[in-house]
């Protein structure tokens, strides 16, 4: 018999008591039929869906649908599922201030339950400047008060700044927004001290502040000092591989958060500027395989940043994002490269 992973042995909390609150009121509310419950979790998070949905069931007796799709975020909300629903709870991710299709969503944000400390205090000895700034991903934000007072009380001066509104808490960054790591007041910063685990978001705080970036895993108590080199390297790669391209196709992704038409339309206009051809291309997921039939020189992802970055060798031709596509144009120097945003007002 296959044995569901248990929710007590998760490093993260997953509020089921608020999650089953939430749907008590909305049985409440309607009085009469059965609740139509929706779960989205990211890729992470997913081994847990199963015994989630079992928990709810078995509490207030609704009926609980899951969604399958891959998960990018909260800009990444299953709305066909949302339509299905009479309320949708969206695991991983703090809010994201999309309009009124979130009345009937709660976001749960899943945040971790391990200690920073030992991490935090190991980051001491590659942190020798004075002023240091603080930057972690939701799971962790709970945790930047007691990373300052660690980092104070061996005589730093700590920074955690506030991003634009697209973020929900100060020293948050997300994979396609770095604002809270590139303020007025991280300038004052000698370097960074990133909480948590990868190194997509510190090598995006790295670009964006031009500041050095201290990593600090919490979950695996690894400490270190970031280096981009490689990840430069892969891109220098594909925006030489499109050096000579003629012929672009723009991506526009149809997920309610990600959104940029004007953007895809500016930057074909900057294409045609220079002698080139450009396409848009509208499409929701974002695969290597949907891209076959278009034979375009190369593309460029308007979607989630992420998406020209992992997996870019699968893809059939370079693909770039705007600012590297700005630098095949001419109009970017290498040195101003910088990771995609999606900064606030920057969705159609």
């Amino acid at each position: 018999m296959t044995r569901l992973p248990t929710l007590s042995a998760s490093s993260y909390d997953f509020e089921m008591a608020a999650v089953f609150d939430e749907i008590e009121k909305i049985s409440e509310a309607k009085k009469s039929g059965e609740i139509v419950v929706g779960l989205q979790f990211p890729e992470g998070l997913k081994k847990h869906a199963l015994e989630i949905a079992s928990q709810i069931r078995k509490k207030t007796g609704a009926a609980v649908y899951i969604s399958a799709d891959p998960c990018f975020g909260a800009c990444d909300l299953d709305m066909r599922l949302l339509e299905k629903c009479d309320l949708f709870f969206h695991f991983g991710h703090a809010e994201l201030k999309q309009g009124d299709i979130e009345n009937k969503v709660r976001f749960i944000e899943a945040r971790s339950k391990v200690d920073i400390s030992d991490a935090v205090s190991s980051a001491l000895a590659l942190l020798p400047e004075r002023i240091i700034g603080l930057v972690t991903t939701v799971q962790h934000v709970h945790h930047l008060d007691q990373a300052r007072l660690i980092l104070e009380a061996a005589g730093k001066t700590v920074i955690i700044a506030e991003g634009d509104k697209r973020i929900a808490y100060p020293g948050q960054i997300l994979g396609c927004n770095f604002s809270a790591a590139h303020s007025d007041e991280i300038d004052k910063c000698g370097a960074l001290l990133y909480i948590g685990s990868g190194q997509f978001h510190p090598i995006g705080a790295a670009l964006s502040s031009k500041k050095r970036v201290i990593c600090a895993d919490p979950f695996t108590s690894d400490v270190f000092e970031l280096s981009d080199r490689k990840f430069l390297a892969q891109r220098s790669a594909v925006i030489g591989n499109a050096a000579d391209a003629e012929t672009f196709c723009i991506i526009v992704s149809t997920k309610n958060g990600q959104c940029r038409k004007t953007l895809a339309e500016s930057l074909k206009t900057k294409a045609e500027t220079h002698g080139k051809t450009a396409f848009i291309l509208f499409m929701d997921l974002v695969t290597p395989d949907q891209m076959l039939s278009f034979k375009a020189d190369a593309f460029v992802n308007t979607a989630c940043p992420r998406l020209a970055i992992d997996d870019s060798g699968r893809y059939p031709a370079p693909v770039l994002t705007p600012q590297e596509f700005e630098i095949v144009l001419g109009e970017r120097s290498w040195e101003d490269l910088v990771l995609d945003e999606i900064l606030e007002g920057g969705q159609d």
